[in-house]
């Protein structure tokens, strides 16, 4: 990878806030936020006290935002901070094909589809997803009996990555290799239109990590994530 690849990759949130997700956010050259209505996410150019300044603004009186960057941050007096955890950073490498024609599996999912993407992830916590979130990105799902069984998506892009995310399966429903097919979907998908996907999993989340670096994501960095506000 070139200079520019990596350091967008070491700053994935505002290389995604200030490109494809621009018109999802808002901000100014120093800070931006996703909506809270699509995501929790904000970012910084820098880590520097006029970007901590516009960050606060944009979060206002009770409003909070996550930030996961590689350095441990060290926000001013006037903001709390609560460490979330530390999460790997995996981009594809060796992703084979799907086999067969597993996309007439798939189903791509809606607004209409919201309420019960809401509860499968409320089942299975893989991660945040808001109202909107499905705005972000394509998302595909699998229905047995025409319930919700599994789904998976996109979230961040910026350049010539794309960010897979909200891979969940229902508890009833585990042991199908449903998450492995709907990740090769979607990684095919992303090769498509000549992008890399990319992922981000908490370090102790070692059946994800696990099923990732066999369908040939590898770790690329560690990074620190945050929940910060206001005090």
């Amino acid at each position: 990878m070139n200079k520019d690849q990596l350091s967008r990759l070491d700053n994935p949130a505002w290389s995604a806030l200030t490109s494809d997700h621009r018109p999802l956010s808002s901000g100014g050259a120093l800070a931006r936020r996703y909506d809270p209505a699509i995501s929790v996410f904000a970012g910084m150019e820098a880590e520097t006290p006029d970007a901590y300044a516009e960050l606060g603004s944009l979060l206002g009186g009770g409003g909070k935002a996550v930030l996961f960057t590689p350095q441990q941050l060290s926000p001013p007096g006037d903001f709390t901070s609560t460490a979330l955890g530390e999460g790997f950073q995996m981009v594809a490498q060796t992703v084979p094909p799907p086999s067969g024609n597993p996309a007439a599996d798939f189903v791509r999912l809606t607004a209409e589809d919201v309420p019960e993407m809401q509860q499968l992830v409320e089942l299975t916590k893989p991660g945040p997803f808001a109202p909107r979130t499905i705005e972000l990105g394509q998302y595909l799902g699998v229905r047995e009996k025409g319930a919700l069984a599994a789904m998976a998506g996109e979230r961040m892009r910026f350049g010539e990555f794309v960010e897979i995310s909200a891979v969940c399966v229902h508890p009833d429903h585990r042991g199908k290799q449903l998450a492995h097919k709907l990740m090769l979907e979607l990684a095919a998908r992303i090769r498509a239109e000549g992008r890399t996907p990319i992922l981000h999993v908490f370090t102790n989340n070692s059946p994800a990590i696990a099923l990732y670096e066999k369908l040939g994501f590898v770790i690329r960095q560690r990074f620190k994530v945050a929940l910060l506000g206001l005090a």
